[in-house]
């Protein structure tokens, strides 16, 4: 069976997509906070530049990366379910 059959018939490869861009998006706020983390306890990175621009928002960025986990649970258990269908599918052939 090919794979390209599967992404033809199912959303498995959109909903693969949104896991990774989800997991990017977590990525990125993950250092952000790590940023905002460390210039508040007035620690640095070694081998980083000290950041130059407007003041990360602790509190929003949790929030936001929070929101982006709930998301990644939801897709990933859409895609589960797809994947279970695909499975049930194949075995009433």
């Amino acid at each position: 069976m090919s794979v390209g059959f599967i992404g033809r018939t199912s959303m498995a490869n959109q909903l693969k997509s949104a896991l990774d861009a989800s997991s990017v998006r977590a990525r990125g706020i993950a250092d952000r906070v790590a940023q905002a983390s460390s210039q508040t306890a007035q620690f640095s990175i070694p081998g980083q530049p000290a950041s130059q621009g407007a003041p990360i928002d602790l509190e929003t960025e949790m929030v936001g990366l929070a929101d982006e986990q709930l998301r990644y649970e939801a897709t990933a258990k859409l895609l589960e379910k797809t994947y279970s269908g695909l499975r049930d599918a194949l075995r009433e052939k």
